[in-house]
């Protein structure tokens, strides 16, 4: 699994919302956000650049 931090995260619809657009990506199988943590998990073969262009689209930001 790949954990990367992301910002702005601040309820259960934000973590839904980067869940789902993760989810959307052909080569992720799964995917998790924690507001608590800041953190997103995700499992599959997506490009890690593609992960990131996802999360950004969503509205929320990925530290570096």
């Amino acid at each position: 699994m790949t954990e990367l931090t992301v910002t702005d995260m601040s309820c259960a619809h934000c973590e839904q919302t980067v869940t789902d657009a993760l989810t959307d990506l052909d080569g992720v199988t799964d995917a998790t956000a924690d507001a608590d943590t800041d953190t997103v998990s995700y499992e599959g073969i997506a490009d890690t650049d593609a992960v990131v262009a996802a999360i950004d689209d969503a509205g929320y930001t990925v530290a570096p």
